[in-house]
């Protein structure tokens, strides 16, 4: 039965040796499963887990396995395959002509500003499908449900995530830092952060200072303390909101959650989109109880370590216009913040959940990673794990 049990765990790509095969069994001869409770299931498990899995990174891969073997659940191999950009690209749901198109994308910024301005003067009804007037399903720069490459949404739902700027009341839901399902893959690349120091009073018995002071008084006892090691990495953690981060709230709640669990000196703050003057810590009074973001640069010492986390998917305009922010007019360009913020915190990098393989097709990722000096990672094991790297240098 083991032999079929041990090829289950090399299909599912785990790198288990006939030696810790063999070791495996040299325990269930040896009765390690024999007590008054008799052998169950979960006592194999965890002697299978601690003789045949070397790495914690592949803990939730065993677990997979061992489940497929012993409980009939389906397995799942991990299957990497470059998909066809077309694929990932979305068509328009209307057919525009070439000359149709190029019309839509001459506006710049400051004329379409002035446009709505002079629309909302003008306009006394309702419009549906047209390409002039504020409304819904046609051409026009103004309204939203239709089809507009550089446009500013007002209210409604987005589609092709091409408005330059949305005009809607949002209400932001914080990420549960409670979080547990998943976070322990999480917790294995953020431990490659930690850096102890010992502070505080004597309550750690040092055990090698004991046994050496021990032998040159001749045997008498003498017993050494030396004060507990804590985490002295301190990070500054930014968490981009509401939008399109919708679609990955649940990565960044169990990402949030491992990093409370495993350093003690975190601080967090949330914005939307871009960073700009201010950020805030809850976000159902995020207009009530904002923070400076100068407050931050001056009260954080360089020491910490700023982890943005954030898709990075928006208009190009909120990173590099005043006024470009979807929410208000920000005197001061996106941009600027960034690069206040870096300058601030030398060790930084940027946490991005969505997949590497688009990053190439969105404009604003790129602007991003230019403004990151290309410290941008994705939300995986092997990205966490290089971000860990980077920020360690």
């Amino acid at each position: 039965m083991l032999i079929q049990f041990f090829y289950t765990l090399r299909a599912a790509r785990l790198p288990v040796s006939v030696k810790e095969y063999l070791t495996l069994l040299e325990a269930l001869q040896a009765g390690v499963l024999d007590d008054d409770a008799g052998p169950t299931v979960d006592k194999f498990y965890a002697l299978a887990r601690t003789t045949l899995v070397k790495d914690e990174a592949l803990f939730d891969k065993f677990d997979r396995a061992f489940a497929a073997y012993f409980k009939g659940v389906e397995l799942i191999t991990d299957l990497v395959k470059t998909l066809p950009p077309e694929w990932l690209t979305k068509q328009l749901e209307r057919e525009l002509t070439p000359e149709q198109l190029a019309e839509l994308k001459a506006m710049a910024w400051d004329e379409l500003m002035d446009t709505l301005r002079q629309r909302l003067e003008e306009q006394t009804e309702r419009h549906e499908g047209g390409n002039r007037w504020i409304g819904t399903g046609g051409t026009s720069p103004f309204g939203h449900g239709g089809t507009n490459p550089r446009g500013v949404r007002i209210g409604g739902p987005g589609g092709q995530r091409s408005a330059v700027k949305v005009w809607e009341q949002r209400a932001y839901k914080d990420y549960d830092d409670q979080i547990e399902l998943g976070t322990r893959n999480i917790k294995v690349a953020l431990r490659r952060l930690r850096r102890f120091a010992r502070e505080g009073s004597e309550l750690e018995l040092d055990l090698d200072d004991t046994i050496h002071k021990t032998a040159a008084n001749a045997g008498m006892l003498d017993i050494r303390m030396v004060p507990e090691r804590h985490n002295k990495v301190k990070l500054l953690l930014l968490m981009d909101v509401g939008g399109t981060m919708d679609e990955h709230v649940h990565r960044v709640e169990e990402l949030f959650s491992a990093v409370k669990s495993e350093f003690k000196h975190m601080e967090f703050f949330y914005f939307h989109n871009c960073v700009y003057d201010h950020v805030w810590r809850n976000n159902r009074r995020r207009f009530s109880e904002k923070t400076s973001t100068w407050d931050l640069i001056h009260k954080y010492n360089r020491d910490y370590k700023l982890i943005f986390v954030g898709d990075a998917t928006m208009s190009p305009y909120e990173i590099l216009q005043p006024g470009g922010s979807v929410e208000y007019n920000n005197e001061e360009a996106g941009a600027e913040w960034l690069q206040r913020l870096t300058h601030a915190f030398p060790k930084h990098v940027w946490i991005n959940p969505e997949p590497a393989g688009v990053w190439q097709y969105r404009q604003s990722i790129s602007l991003i990673q230019q403004l990151m000096q290309q410290r941008m990672m994705p939300l995986s094991m092997s990205g966490l794990e290089q971000a860990m790297r980077v920020l360690n240098r």
